[in-house]
Order: C-alpha cells, then sequence, then structure tokens
C-alpha cells in the first residue's frame, strides 16, 4: 500500500548532525531548492533514508577543509524534501513513473497555456 507525501523537510545540517526522517524501506523522496523550488532529485529507492543521505555533503575537516576543491551546487540548508512510503520497490517503482508522468503533463500544459 502506497501512503501520501509527507510534508516538505529541511535537510539536516551536515556540521551539526540531526537526522533524515524518512522510512527505511522502499518509496519515492523528491529534492527540491527551497528558494527557488528547483526540482534537484526526484526517485525511488529500496531504502530512501539511505538514498537522502547519500545527497548530503560530508562534513570538512582538517586537510580536507583547508584543501577541498570540489564546491557543491547547493548546500544542504538550501534543500528540503519530501518522502512517500511503499509496500515493495516494485510498487515505488510504479509510483514514481506515474508521479513523472502527471509532472510532465502538467508541465506540458502549462506551457501549451504560455504560464510562467
Amino acid at each position: 500500500m502506497v501512503s501520501s507525501w509527507v510534508d516538505w523537510k529541511p535537510f539536516p545540517n551536515p556540521d551539526h548532525g540531526g537526522h533524515i526522517d524518512a522510512p527505511f524501506g522502499p518509496g519515492v523522496f523528491e529534492v527540491r531548492h527551497t528558494g527557488t523550488g528547483e526540482q534537484i532529485a526526484f526517485a525511488h529507492s529500496a531504502n530512501v533514508a539511505q538514498s537522502l543521505a547519500i545527497l548530503l555533503p560530508k562534513p570538512a575537516s582538517g586537510l580536507r577543509l583547508l584543501f577541498a576543491r570540489k564546491r557543491t551546487r547547493y548546500r544542504s540548508d538550501e534543500l528540503e524534501y519530501r518522502t512517500c512510503a511503499a509496500t515493495t520497490l516494485d510498487e515505488a517503482r510504479t509510483m514514481a513513473e506515474r508521479l513523472r508522468g502527471r509532472r510532465e503533463a502538467y508541465l506540458r500544459r502549462r506551457s501549451a497555456v504560455g504560464w510562467s
């Protein structure tokens, strides 16, 4: 059985700890930029919490802090996420495909009308 989307939640600050409040099982997740609403990630996963944790940058410390050259596109405090739990991975995959199709249909209608 598929649940509904939970409310948007901010990512925890990787330098101060915290946890991601997400299912440890199958489901769908979406990540967006809080300021612009730009979709950063959307996928189904066998372990939603683990998939979201991978998106967080590792806290820099020691020499890594001094020599870090790779800048992430967005800081974790600029992102928020929402999740939707599923019973099985197949159910999550089907749900993600259906949601992706609805989003694409919405964007096509929006562009046909000329909305910005």
